[in-house]
């Protein structure tokens, strides 16, 4: 990597099935995890702008790495002019392109907040999942964006005159984004739907058999049981024509996937209002082991583990729930404080990065 975060230069070669991050805060150990991320997804749960992710004196950042039986991937993050992708040398038209190769899956302290946080990281935690399955999600979601941002102009410019110009161009914009709600909505009730079955395994070897966990899909959209997507794209078209008298009052769209909820239920119960926090901890990891199994499943290879400062965050019991769940099936890389969570064979077949390494322009071979 170079110029991404507080790393002028950095060059690592992974040689063991682990690498462990070690270090005190505030060194940059999450960054390393972070680039692996954004290389192999395209994103970040840290934040939403390639600004952030830049270096302050940079102009851009580059992330390289060679996967796999030898592709070559390249993301070049720049302040202004947008990102490149290439693949093999080869520049890519679309990014999602790059996805594949480096699939992974991210475990962080922040995912803690999954389950008392607002719908808005239910939706992201959801979306990750999607794109790891289907790369093409990725467009969906960003065109979605910009319809709702231009949408939002299209009141803001027109406002108490040109009501039939206004009309007309509302008209086109529910056909395009009634399409694109369909099949964002489709998409993530299909992952959960996968999801689910998986999770209430996971949630019931955690609990020892004591919680039974619900996953409901509660879309932004009125939907009835046909998914199919005709029916569907109809019935939101309708309810965003409905909808317009409250949406130039309150100035939003209230119809949509970004309105979207996902509801964590233990015993019947919203685990967000009535879960311990043990529990909410416990829900949290059997959804990122079932994102971890189900991706592998769907997958040729299995997906790369990023557990970012997470261990510090989970009481003993559930450390070593985690590390043995994962096991040796998966190459993970896992930033931490110290060593002490790591024993026996975690520690012997693993890499070490420390502190040390971890200053600007160093190579780690």
């Amino acid at each position: 990597m170079q110029g991404f975060r507080n790393q002028s230069l950095l060059s690592l070669t992974i040689t063991q099935p682990r690498l462990l991050v070690i270090g005190p805060n505030g060194i940059g150990k999450s960054n390393v995890l972070e680039a692996v991320e954004v290389l192999g997804t395209l994103r970040s749960h840290r934040c939403s702008h390639d600004r952030d992710l830049i270096q302050w004196q940079s102009d851009r950042a580059m992330l390289r790495a060679s996967v796999g039986d030898g592709d070559q991937l390249e993301l070049e993050l720049r302040r202004s002019g947008g990102r490149l992708a290439r693949r093999n040398g080869k520049a890519l038209e679309r990014q999602h392109d790059l996805i594949g190769p480096l699939r992974c899956v991210g475990f962080s302290a922040l995912d803690l907040d999954l389950v008392r946080g607002e719908p808005a990281l239910r939706r992201q935690w959801l979306d990750r999942v999607v794109l790891q399955l289907e790369p093409v999600y990725s467009d969906l979601i960003s065109r979605y964006g910009r319809l709702l941002r231009q949408r939002s102009q299209i009141w803001r410019r027109f406002g108490n005159y040109g009501i039939e110009e206004r009309g007309s161009l509302l008209d086109a914009f529910d056909m395009q984004m009634a399409l694109v709600s369909t099949r964002i909505h489709r998409r993530r009730l299909r992952a959960l739907n996968h999801l689910e079955p998986i999770a209430q395994r996971w949630q019931s070897h955690l609990s020892r058999g004591h919680e039974k966990l619900e996953l409901s899909y509660r879309p932004g959209s009125k939907l009835d049981a046909n998914e199919a997507e005709e029916p569907w794209r109809l019935l939101i078209e309708e309810q965003l024509k409905k909808q317009r008298p409250e949406e130039e009052r309150l100035g939003s769209c209230r119809v949509g996937p970004h309105r979207d909820e996902v509801a964590f239920l233990l015993g019947g119960s919203a685990a967000r209002r009535f879960g311990s926090a043990g529990q909410q901890r416990t829900l949290v990891l059997a959804l990122k082991l079932a994102e971890l199994e189900l991706v592998s499943q769907r997958c040729s290879d299995p997906p790369l583990l990023l557990l970012d400062d997470v261990l510090a965050e989970l009481d003993p019991d559930r450390q070593q729930l985690l590390l043995e769940a994962v096991g040796h099936s998966h190459q993970c890389l896992i930033s931490a404080t110290h060593l002490n969570a790591f024993e026996g064979g975690w520690r012997q077949h693993a890499q070490i990065l420390g502190a040390r390494e971890l200053s600007p322009e160093l190579n780690v071979g």
